[in-house]
């Protein structure tokens, strides 16, 4: 009989994102396949406290029904844990067969917690850390798309500590550049959180002091009357692209309330729009994952606007919302790929990433 492979989930985290990270990990671990799988809950509390196993079930209370809770302590593993650690995790290691970080955000999609995986050297589902990096950066996105000619809207950005010492500068910059409306976003976060679109002078001085209360970087967007598309990328050195799908926000725009509160916004999977669209959508998203050298999993968001049907990348997410109701699963529900073998799959291509760079040599050839 195979031995199931124990899978660590991390859930939880210091960033702003962390309640769409609980809610992404009760999703993955009612739905990961229990015939090849075990599963280490591995929570981080909001101050950076980790706890693992049963001291871990706390945090998914709200997120997974009481009994649902009582049967995942009755199958966890025993692994040896510290009580609790303020900074790293002091636990066997070598019980852990792969990582699943369902951390969105920052310190969990930013390349952080994947360095430290990486020294582990314990696979672990998603981007490395160069590809989480720079997905997490918008400024640094945008410009390594704008290397590669990737069609987006214009943008500027600033540091916090120039808003603090030049407002009226900064002001008059993104005034002349865009006018209004525009939208404000801090520079290192997702799931909309401190992001805004202001109409006036009044409402974008207002909208960058609370993009600067996430990030000392504050990227500003140009305005784009367009609809929202959204495509799921899967893979390796190989990757595809599900169906396109398309937003329509309950609200003004797709901000966190849309997101995860209000629950009126509709996905239409696949979008309407002509066959030529989404195959641009399409290969773009392709395009965006290879520039960034992505493994594992993205989400990749586009315009296309209304006046001419342009197609403009806005950005990539390389760990998107997990719970069955999100755009990423969904659409990979929606292209013949149910959520529970999406999970699968993505452990997959963990270990076999994982398994190539042990092909690596680290020693050096001298003649």
């Amino acid at each position: 009989m195979n031995k199931k492979l124990r899978v660590a989930v991390l859930f939880g985290g210091k960033s702003g994102e962390h309640e769409v990270s609980l809610q992404s990990a009760a999703s993955v671990i009612q739905a990961i396949d229990r015939e090849r799988f075990e599963v280490i809950p591995v929570a981080i509390s909001r101050e950076g406290v980790w706890r693992i196993g049963e001291r871990a079930l706390p945090a998914l209370k709200g997120k997974m029904e009481q009994d649902q809770l009582d049967q995942l302590a009755s199958q966890l593993p025993v692994v040896r844990a510290e009580e609790e650690a303020s900074q790293l995790p002091v636990m066997d290691w070598d019980a852990v067969d792969v990582v699943f970080p369902v951390l969105h955000g920052t310190y969990g999609e930013d390349g952080t917690i994947q360095g430290l995986l990486e020294i582990a050297d314990i696979p672990y589902v998603g981007a490395g850390v160069l590809a989480s990096a720079v997905g997490m950066d918008k400024v640094m996105m945008k410009k390594v798309f704008a290397d590669e000619g990737l069609p987006q809207g214009r943008f500027t950005y600033f540091l916090r500590s120039r808003l603090e010492k030049d407002p009226e500068g900064v002001l008059n910059e993104v005034e002349k550049a865009f006018g209004y409306p525009c939208f404000v976003k801090p520079a290192n976060l997702g799931s909309s959180v401190g992001i805004s679109k202001a109409k006036s002078r009044e409402e974008l001085l207002h909208a960058m002091k609370l993009a600067a209360k996430y990030d000392r970087k504050i990227v500003v967007e140009e305005f784009i009357d367009a609809r929202e598309v959204e495509v799921a990328v899967l893979g390796n050195d190989e990757p595809e692209a599900s169906v396109p799908g398309e937003i329509v926000s309950s609200n003004e725009f797709y901000d966190y309330r849309a997101k995860y509160i209000d629950g009126k916004s509709v996905m239409r999977i696949p979008a309407e729009l002509p066959e030529e669209t989404l195959e641009e959508i399409r290969r773009l998203a392709v395009q965006a994952y290879r520039v960034i050298d992505c493994t594992g999993l993205s989400r990749v968001d586009f315009f296309v606007r209304r006046a001419d049907g342009k197609v403009l990348i806005n950005e990539i997410n390389t760990m998107p919302g997990f719970t069955p109701f999100s755009m990423y699963p969904t659409l990979w529900e929606k292209s013949g790929l149910p959520y529970s073998r999406l999970i699968t799959k993505l452990i997959d291509l963990a270990l076999e990433r994982h398994e190539e760079k042990k092909q690596l040599t680290t020693q050096v050839d001298v003649e």
